[in-house]
């Protein structure tokens, strides 16, 4: 699959590894050249995908990343906005099918998942389901 990830923290460069491990196309899009940079982003060390450094949300940005060749998308900076928009832009103006978007306000991540196509994930949801899981586990 050819695969985009927007957002190079923790989550996206390490998905980026994995996805490139299994043998997929991956590119990158950030704001900060140090986020793409594997001096100062150890988890790109040995990334061999295209970079692009500049805003998420312009089309051009996501163009030189090569979105319109792309199978998936996925939206995973530290803003919901900017995810929500990056996921509506993959989906709506280049016709993605296959897009998720990291959404961490749990009621955002409702009621956007409940009016669009988009899968959502969010960490909030999924850490407190495994502390719950964890913490109740005893009563059981």
């Amino acid at each position: 699959m050819n695969i985009l990830i927007v957002g190079c923290g923790k989550v996206g460069s390490y998905l980026a590894r994995v996805l490139e491990k299994l043998g997929h196309d991956v590119s990158l899009v950030d704001r900060s050249s140090s986020a793409l940079n594997p001096a100062d982003n150890i988890r790109l060390e040995g990334f061999s995908g295209l970079c692009v450094c500049g805003e998420p949300i312009d089309v051009d940005v996501l163009r030189s990343a090569g979105i319109e060749s792309c199978d998936a998308v996925v939206a995973a900076t530290p803003d919901d906005n900017t995810n929500i928009m990056v996921a509506e832009i993959a989906t709506k103006f280049f016709g993605i099918k296959n897009v998720t978007a990291r959404i961490y306000d749990p009621a955002r991540q409702e009621a956007f998942s409940d009016r669009t196509d988009i899968h959502t994930i969010c960490p909030t949801i999924l850490t407190v389901d495994k502390l719950l899981d964890t913490m109740l586990k005893e009563e059981v």
